[in-house]
């Protein structure tokens, strides 16, 4: 047996990678939100509300990182057009809006060359698998793990939407843990990003992998000093190596 018996992963940037342009991306799913949402019969102020709607999402964005409470992109926007005057929707009937928003940053989301021949040799190698995500729509995070063909590795796919908690919090990875019957010190967590994936595990006394393939962005950059993996990899293939060693 495994001296570990559970392996977390991230989503974004770890098992998958996003070849876009966000700024590009983000104006391209909100005219595709606007349109979806006048097809509705909700009537808007094309402009005025996809600067709003950015604008609230883009503060809120600055919000979370401090906080570490996901409001999921269901309530910006409920919260929105209820202030502008349409306010008997719920979350459900926004749901295909949102569908057709984030559809347009999935189109841009690939799997990772070693993912696929990494999950196949740790669940041979007996260990659970699960995934633990920061995003605030959970059916974006589902549709990811969909489209890149990885659901049936996993045990668990679990997005702070859905717990309305964020990584580096403790409780998001306790969440997981309970859903996997297992305790901190059984478990692995790998991801690239320092401040939510690494700190959030060794918060939560869970041994943290960082995954350095897709890990040279500024905020890792600003935490180098400060916040130090349990190890490190390159890329996913030395992932079984390094358990084997634990």
């Amino acid at each position: 047996m495994p001296a570990k018996k559970a392996v977390l992963f991230d989503l974004g940037n770890t098992l998958i990678y996003f070849d876009g342009v966000w700024p590009e991306v983000f104006a391209k799913a909100d005219q595709q939100l606007v349109d979806f949402l006048e097809d509705m019969g909700i009537e808007l102020d094309r402009d005025i509300f996809t600067r709003e709607f950015r604008e609230r999402l883009n503060a809120y964005y600055e919000q979370r990182e401090s906080e570490f409470i996901e409001h999921t992109t269901a309530f910006i926007l409920r919260t929105l057009l209820s202030e502008m005057g349409h306010g008997d929707l719920s979350d459900t009937s926004l749901n295909p809006a949102l569908e057709q928003m984030y559809a347009v940053s999935q189109a841009h989301w690939h799997i990772v060359e070693d993912t696929i021949p990494c999950l196949e040799t740790l669940r041979e190698l007996g260990y659970r698998l699960g995934i633990v995500s920061n995003a605030s729509h959970d059916a974006d995070v589902q549709k990811l793990v969909e489209n890149a063909n990885i659901r049936s590795y996993f045990d668990i796919v679990l997005s702070s939407a859905a717990c309305g908690i964020r990584k580096p919090n403790p409780k998001i990875f306790e969440i997981a843990l309970d859903k996997l019957k297992i305790g901190p010190t059984e478990a692995v967590m790998v991801g690239d990003t320092l401040g939510a994936d690494i700190l959030g595990a060794r918060n939560a006394n869970i041994f943290s992998i960082w995954c350095k393939r897709y890990a040279e962005t500024p905020a890792n950059r600003d935490h180098s000093d400060t916040i130090h993996p349990d190890s490190s990899i390159a890329n996913l293939s030395e992932l079984p190596g390094v358990l084997d060693s634990l």
